[in-house]
């Protein structure tokens, strides 16, 4: 019997074990998703292709499972550039469906070399362009994905997806059916020795924790490690919350530290990094832990790290399985742990800088102190990037019920990823943390939020400017009048596309608002009207110029 090439791709893509796709629909696609979705997978239209990929990122991320989007050919695939570049920094496995121009033709308007676009980005792109190979392609991209951690895009010519074909023919084994799937791997017992010994050596240890730590399932051996040591706990900043409740975790570590978690990391003598990729950011360019030697404990460890030498010892190995080997060869050992210490670290806030209050506005810290409090412990939080960043990273939450995905440094995907996590757990409320200025940049997938019925809350903190550029303007002396906007009415905005809107410009009212955002069934967004005059840390440090804050430093004694 015969079908069209886009529905045996179709049937590919659910033998693979797919069933979520973001999608904007073009040309060079729009058979093949249709069909998709008729084969009973969940397709989520977006507005703008940028926030499929972006969505099928945190979908990822949240599932485990290899993100699914597609996009048109030309200009629906130039659209991705910036998605692409933040999840393979992030190494996360998708799968994109994407067209291209027809072979045949002798012109055709959207015509591109796609190929070079997509392997700027660090992505792979694969062209689909013999017939009879391309259900195998389309599982070798899944293996790809999944074994290298990172995105596939499979370009197929659209005249070739037309195509009527013998649909008879078996199609390959499924991605999953032939992976391997290897035991954790042990440290090996020889490497073991000289590593307790130096941790033997050392008074003031701290245990840092990745999504390597994570996916091993490292999180208690990780802790039993750092008590029988007498050690802090940390986190990298993608893995935040992992060691959430223990009295003697100090948080993120790296640019994102608070000032006593900085202040702290600043006293120690030795990092056992575990399934971390030790990033310039997690160690702040080499000045967060200056009086430490590294241990860097990962199934892959590395010399060099963002152009860095990072370590100064290293165990191979699963993260869980080393952290507890370790914690069979090493005596217990008293190492900086107290009850003082636990209460400092229980009462600390992120950032203890003062700025003088602005009449009618908010203190951002205030605000996320105030969402923390009333926000419930079981809905999901996703942060988005930019200045506001810093803060919303610091709320109280556990590793499982907080997104964060920032490689890449690029705002505007906050929306996006809200979106995936909503689609990864639908029975779940998501609340998204954003700017502005990021929130702006694709403000119309509120549209798709409604259509779809996802259920979100978006919580803006609106200074009515890019607030990165505004304090670093500031600092060189410059005007900032190119990063400054005014203050849009994003309630308003909100309302029009029919869910809720509110401005807030009192803390108090937030119970209140928060019951009718529960009862109400709509997604909504909040709008914080907060002062541009409070910098982050992180700001601060690299420009200590531009703000009019008063820093107030950490005093350890009787800490230590």
């Amino acid at each position: 019997m015969a079908s069209h090439v886009f529905e045996t791709l179709a049937d590919s893509f659910v033998d693979q074990g797919v069933d979520t796709c973001f999608a904007l629909l073009g040309d060079a696609n729009m058979n093949w998703a249709t069909t998709l979705a008729d084969r009973g997978v969940r397709l989520l239209y977006v507005r703008h292709e940028h926030c499929a990929v972006a969505a099928a990122t945190a979908y990822a991320r949240k599932t485990g499972q290899p993100g699914v989007a597609t996009v048109t050919c030309g200009p629906g695939l130039t659209q991705v550039l910036t998605a692409l570049p933040a999840a393979v920094r992030a190494g996360i496995p998708l799968v994109i469906f994407a067209g291209e121009s027809p072979l045949g033709a002798a012109w055709y308007n959207q015509e591109l070399e796609q190929a070079p676009f997509i392997t700027a980005t660090g992505a792979t792109y694969r062209r689909l362009h013999h017939i009879p190979r391309m259900t195998t392609q389309i599982r070798d991209a899944f293996v790809e994905a999944v074994e290298q951690r990172r995105p596939v895009v499979l370009g197929v010519p659209m005249d070739l997806q037309n195509k009527l074909v013998d649909s008879t023919e078996a199609l390959p084994s499924a991605a999953r059916a032939i992976m391997p799937r290897p035991a954790p791997t042990p440290p090996n017992p020889s490497d073991l020795d000289p590593i307790a010994q130096r941790i033997r050596a050392a008074r003031r240890i701290v245990v840092l924790g990745g999504l390597g730590a994570a996916a091993s399932g490292a999180v208690q051996a990780c802790r039993a490690l750092a008590e029988q040591t007498g050690a802090l706990l940390a986190t990298t900043l993608p893995a935040r919350g992992l060691f959430h409740g223990d009295d003697h975790c100090i948080g993120i570590a790296g640019g994102f530290s608070s000032t006593l978690g900085r202040a702290l990391c600043a006293e120690a003598d030795l990092v056992i990094a575990l399934g971390c990729s030790l990033t310039q950011h997690t160690l702040d360019k080499g000045k967060l832990f200056p009086k430490a030697d590294i241990i860097q404990i990962d199934t892959d460890p590395c010399t060099i790290s963002q152009g860095a030498v990072v370590a100064t010892h290293h165990l191979r190995g699963d993260a869980r399985l080393c952290a507890e080997a370790l914690c069979a060869a090493l005596p217990g050992q008293d190492g900086w742990r107290s009850d003082r210490l636990a209460r400092a670290i229980a009462e600390a806030v992120p950032d203890t800088a003062e700025f003088p209050p602005e009449p009618g506005l908010l203190d951002p810290r205030d605000v996320v102190a105030a969402l923390d409090g009333v926000l419930p412990q079981d809905w999901q939080m996703v942060n988005s990037s930019g200045h506001c960043s810093f803060y919303f990273a610091h709320m109280d939450r556990p590793f499982d019920r907080f997104l964060t995905i920032r490689e890449f440094g690029a705002i505007g995907n906050g929306i996006s990823y809200a979106m995936g996590v909503a689609a990864a757990r639908p029975g779940d409320t998501v609340v998204m943390f954003d700017g502005d200025g990021s929130l702006l940049m694709h403000i119309q997938e509120l549209e798709t939020i409604r259509r779809h019925g996802l259920n979100i809350l978006i919580c803006v903190l609106n200074d009515g400017a890019y607030g990165s550029e505004i304090h670093k303007l500031r600092d060189e002396g410059l005007s900032d009048a190119g990063a400054v906007f005014g203050r849009t009415d994003l309630a308003a905005i909100a309302r029009g596309f029919d869910i809720g809107g509110q401005r807030i410009d009192d803390l108090a009212t937030l119970p209140a608002l928060l019951e009718e955002f529960r009862q109400s069934g709509k997604a909504a967004v909040w709008d914080f009207q907060i002062s541009d005059r409070v910098a982050s840390p992180v700001i601060r440090r690299a420009h200590p110029g531009g703000h009019c804050g008063t820093e107030c430093p950490v005093d350890l004694d009787g800490l230590l």
